[in-house]
Formats: C-alpha cells, structure tokens, sequence
C-alpha cells in the first residue's frame, strides 16, 4: 500500500503543503487555513506541520531548547514555546507580562505573531490524535545534511542547499507547481523538509526532540525528525 504523507508550512497568506507519495512528490497545495489541507488529506497518513503543538502549564518547552542546540547558526529559526496561558491572552502586552510571570522571560513579537495559526493547529492536533505531528524544517534540513545549514533560508546558496538535499532525498521538486508556487519558494522548501519528516514519521524512523518527548495530560510535546 502506498504511504501519502503531507508537510505543512505556515506562511503569510495561510498554509502550503506538500504531499509526497510513498517518499516522492506528489502535489503541492495552497489553503486559507490549515483545516481545509486536513479535510483534503484522504489518504494520508500523517501530516507534518511547522508549528508549535502542545504547550505545557508553566514552562517553557524542552523540544524548543534542544532543537535550538542542534542547528548553529540556524538556531534563531526556532522560538521558545510560553505556556499555555500566555496564548489565551488577548493582547501583546498581557501575554508578555503573562510570560515575565511564569518564566521569567518576555515574549516576542514574533512568537505571538504566529497565535491565530499556532491555535488553528493545536484545536486540530487535539480533536484528531494521531494525525498531526510537530516537525521543524532546519531540523529536517539539518538531519539531512549530517551538519547545521550554514545559508539562510532566503538566499540564493541557502535554497539551493535545502532544494538538493530534498533531491538527494528523493524529494525533486518540480519547477511548475500550479498554484502552490504562489508561495514563496523558502516556505515551499519548508513544506517539502516537513514532509520528508512525516515520512520517517510513517515509516517508524523519525526520531524527536526531546526523547522521550514531554508528556502532559496525556498528550505527547516533541519535535519530530
């Protein structure tokens, strides 16, 4: 039977996937919002999306750190997770003073930039176990290559990196890719190492930050490769 798998990205007009067939592409998808790529993945296995699921009560994240510590000088491509309380705060400052309490760090801007989507996918994470999983694309890339990548996502050496270690991987990228190549290519790029993750992930091999990953009421917190 064929494994179909999808890798998720958020970018900024909504969320692009790309869907590999038994490790290979199959097609790449644009969509507003997360949940209209899971109502159209009949068939697949696991979906892999960039983004944070799972947030714990009063800590920051393991998964996060450890990621962090393995990727150099891509190590600012991964934040640090607040809890849980911080993101059902309504505005920036009450979730940063929030944040200060219960950690004794702020909150960036960036983090809480990423709310309306972070909440999108772990609503969906938590009404479908089984199907989402965390991965992280400089993770993906990293564990490819055997070594931190050295060029950043959105130069030219950077995406030429990331697009042949895909190859190498079975991952060929086509140049025509409908309305998915709307996106910007960086995001495509991310979509496809994310998958490549969701491969592992369906064929047993994928392994996680941390190991074991963190359990809290029940649920598992990880960043899968």
């Amino acid at each position: 039977m064929s494994i179909r798998v999808i890798g998720v990205d958020a970018y900024a007009l909504g969320w692009v996937g790309v869907e590999l067939r038994d490790g290979s592409f199959g097609r790449a998808v644009l969509a507003s919002t997360l949940y209209e790529i899971v109502v159209g993945s009949s068939g697949a296995s696991v979906i892999g999306v960039d983004i944070p699921l799972g947030m714990l009560p009063d800590r920051w994240r393991a998964a996060d750190t450890l990621a962090a510590d393995q990727l150099g000088p891509r190590r600012g491509s991964v934040f640090r997770v607040p809890p849980r309380a911080v993101w059902q705060e309504s505005d920036f400052t009450a979730a940063n003073r929030l944040c200060r309490e219960l950690t004794g760090a702020g909150l960036s801007r960036q983090s809480w930039a990423l709310r309306p989507k972070l909440l999108e996918a772990n609503a969906i994470w938590e009404r479908h176990p089984g199907l989402l999983f965390e991965a992280h694309p400089e993770v993906s890339f990293r564990t490819m290559a055997g070594e931190p990548i050295q060029y950043a996502k959105k130069t030219w050496t950077g995406q030429a990196r990331r697009r042949d270690l895909l190859a190498r991987n079975g991952i060929v990228l086509p140049d025509q890719l409908g309305p998915a190549g709307q996106a910007p290519p960086d995001d495509i790029l991310d979509a496809a190492a994310v998958a490549w993750s969701a491969h592992r992930m369906a064929t047993g091999t994928a392994l996680s930050h941390p190991s074991p990953p963190e359990e809290n009421n029940g649920t598992k917190i990880a960043i899968w490769y």
